[in-house]
């Protein structure tokens, strides 16, 4: 790879001025100059501020002679903080408990109940979980179960439910297998944490292992690169960034942490490899559970064999006496049926206990990294060629965000040093990155809108002040989540009303100074969350495994003598496993997501196999038809309308109920008038088709 100067030496004029650009950018460009400290501005309306971001939002507009609409009513905030912490909507009950609380702390109250429920975990994680391409299949081939990804997932969850600081949270799942534990407790959930770096689209069919391993490390270094530092270091693979001032020698400067960790292993099936499976350490009471498991387990499968044993020995018997020329048509007759009921029930027996030994108790796993046995530093692949090798490049960092040069242990991969630089505090990226991603998902547009690429074609910052004010904060503040995220749910800005407003629409149409909130259509796991909460059928669930794989019918190739990998197809559900939250429901990568969930695959659900910080919302016929027409929704509707029904025999306060179930607010004269002349005009399902079109109007749909 030509350096600048050899290019302008060999004549590439125009190529060394963009080259000059480029690599001179780490002076200039936003994103690389360290966190800064800036103070609140001052502003003209002293009383409009409710803390520190307030008045770095009021004085751009102030700047602009622009006003901040008026604040959304009581009913609009409290729903809208329900879905952004949870992704549930309010109850009635609490919506009424807030309405009359009129303190000053009403609403700190609120928030602080919302970010305590298991709900925000739930919520949250899956922000998370579409960063890491997570799903419970590995690749895209055959069909191959992610046995244990689900322990990642829950994982995740109990990260952002306990407030883990987000430093750790890094640290954690680049190299949590590599940092020293205190309990049991935390080393397992060390060693879950790097699931991180397999659940991605890892194509284990591939044939050539060297390929495959350099694509892991590929898909490794770009999921951190984007998940941490909102940078596409993928692209400086082959040659020099294009347009950010990345070099080759700094991608395999990174990719060396990663090509000494072992990620993935070859089986005993064909071609096939399959990901690590990581034993979990348990604590002295998961092992007596295990061990009651495991003999209740031994039981059954003794009994299953002793059944299999008598039957094979009776259909011997039956052969035998078969084979007797002599027999009556009418003995030989019954025999025979005998015979093949046995036969049969051997063939079931047999599958029963295959499946039963596939699947046995034993210690606790995972899927997760190791480093390899003599870890390195990584040769330069020319054009991503395995075989076609450069020169080795030491390990290091991004030249553009550090001059720091790693001290690497001889017998390790480096992943705990990178873990240390990525979370570090002069790492200029890392908390802009996270503090813009939460932003993102509680105003709907980043205060940097490339939410996932903070390089030179990326957006610059709307309000570079705030951001590092933000970002400083964060850090300073432990790097708590919980602690940011009520920091801008409780400011006066989270507070507008989505309401238009022609003369700021004219300076400001793209409304990047929030002038008012930004209205959005609830994502796929929203709508079918609040569906069945409203319905009043949502299952409460703890995690565990999301594939029923304890259904034979649902397990292809577990026998040890198939050629191909053990695979999964959904045939049968758990039963109630519809009404648990879209979380806890299986993402498969190979076609559209089956079952109970499948409003996923028309309302904008993350493609698992990609890495996706931030949803595209689309406005399709599909999804209109999909709420007119889907047997699931029309399974809530009933669900909802029965309930309606059992609440109040009066038909004017149902609707003030169904109103404040489903639009979170009180219903108003007009609509009390309409609905009611619609019920007594409709007749039988009345109330089954004024739910359902609730369900599907606008109002229901979208987030103001």
């Amino acid at each position: 790879m030509k350096s600048c100067g050899q290019i302008i030496r060999t004549g590439g004029i125009l190529l060394a001025f963009a080259c000059a650009v480029v690599f001179g950018a780490e002076k200039t460009h936003w994103a690389f100059k360290p966190v800064a400290n800036p103070k609140p501005p001052k502003v003209h309306d002293k009383a409009w501020p409710l803390g520190d971001l307030d008045r770095f939002i009021l004085n751009r507009l102030e700047q602009k002679g622009l006003r901040p609409v008026a604040e959304s009513d009581r009913f609009t905030w409290r729903r809208r903080v329900s879905f952004d912490l949870t992704g549930l909507p309010p109850t009635v009950e609490e919506i009424r408990v807030f309405e009359a609380d009129q303190s000053t702390q009403a609403r700190e109250k609120v928030v602080d109940r919302l970010l305590a429920s298991q709900a925000f975990g739930e919520r949250w994680a899956r922000h998370w979980l579409d960063l890491v391409g997570y799903a419970d299949q590995i690749g895209t081939s055959n069909n191959v179960f992610a046995e244990h990804a689900w322990r990642y997932r829950d994982y995740v969850i109990d990260a952002y439910n306990n407030d883990k600081p987000f430093d750790r949270f890094i640290r954690e799942q680049i190299a949590g297998d590599l940092l020293p534990h205190k309990t049991v407790e935390e080393r397992a959930a060390n060693l879950v944490a790097t699931g991180f770096l397999v659940l991605g689209d890892i194509e284990i069919v591939e044939a050539d292992k060297a390929k495959l391993h350099v694509d892991i490390v590929d898909q490794q270094l770009q999921k951190t690169g984007k998940a941490f530092l909102g940078m596409s270091i993928g692209c400086a693979r082959c040659h020099d960034h294009k347009f950010d001032p990345i070099t080759q020698g700094d991608y395999y400067a990174m990719a060396g942490f990663f090509r000494g960790t072992s990620t993935v292993y070859k089986t005993k099936r064909g071609v096939w490899s399959d990901v690590n499976v990581i034993e979990l350490p348990e604590t002295e009471a998961q092992k007596a559970e295990r061990d009651k498991h495991e003999k209740a387990h031994a039981d059954r499968l003794a009994k299953l064999k002793g059944e299999r044993e008598a039957a094979r020995k009776r259909k011997a018997e039956l052969d035998d006496q078969l084979k007797k020329k002599d027999l009556p048509k009418e003995e030989r007759g019954k025999l025979t049926k005998e015979r093949d009921e046995k036969a049969g029930c051997i063939v079931k027996l047999d599958k029963e206990i295959t499946h039963a030994e596939f699947f046995a108790p034993s210690v606790p796993r995972a899927h997760g990294v190791r480093d390899v046995e003599k870890p390195g530093d990584m040769k330069i692949t020319i054009r991503g060629n395995p075989r076609a090798l450069g020169k080795v490049v030491p390990r290091g960092f991004l030249h553009v965000a550090s001059s720091a040069r790693p001290e690497i242990p001889r017998d390790q991969s480096g992943r705990r040093e990178l873990a240390d630089w990525v979370a570090g505090r002069d790492n200029p990226l890392t908390a802009r990155v996270a503090v813009n991603r939460t932003w993102q998902k509680l105003f709907g547009e980043g205060l940097v809108r490339t939410v996932d690429y903070f390089g030179l074609p990326g957006e610059r910052p709307s309000h570079p002040a705030l951001l590092d004010f933000l970002a400083d904060r964060f850090m300073r503040e432990g790097w708590s989540q919980k602690r940011l995220i009520r920091s801008l749910v409780l400011s006066r800005t989270y507070r507008l009303s989505s309401a238009h407003d022609e003369r700021n629409h004219a300076t400001d149409p793209d409304n990047r100074l929030l002038w008012r909130m930004n209205r959005f259509r609830l994502d796929a796991e929203a709508l079918r969350d609040a569906m069945i909460f409203t319905s009043g059928k949502l299952k409460p669930s703890t995690g565990g495994p999301a594939l029923p794989l304890e259904f034979q019918e649902n397990v292809n190739n577990i026998d040890p003598k198939n050629v191909n990998p053990p695979s999964f197809s959904l045939r049968k559900w758990r039963p109630g496993q519809e009404f648990e939250r879209t979380i806890y429901l299986p993402i498969i990568r190979s076609a559209a997501q089956p079952g109970p969930a499948e409003l996923r695959n028309v309302f904008d659900f993350a493609q698992p196999s990609e890495f996706t910080g931030q949803r595209a919302i689309t406005a399709v016929p599909t999804q209109a038809l999909f709420l007119m027409n889907s047997p699931e929704v029309k399974k809530h509707v009933a669900a909802l309308a029965a309930r309606m029904k059992k609440e109040t025999a009066d038909d004017a306060k149902r609707l003030e109920y169904l109103w404040l179930s489903l639009l979170n607010r009180p219903i108003t004269a007009q609509e009390q008038r309409e609905a009611a002349a619609f019920l007594k005009q409709a007749g039988e399902g009345a109330w089954s088709e004024l739910c359902h079109a609730l369900l599907a109007s606008n109002e229901f749909l979208m987030r103001l």
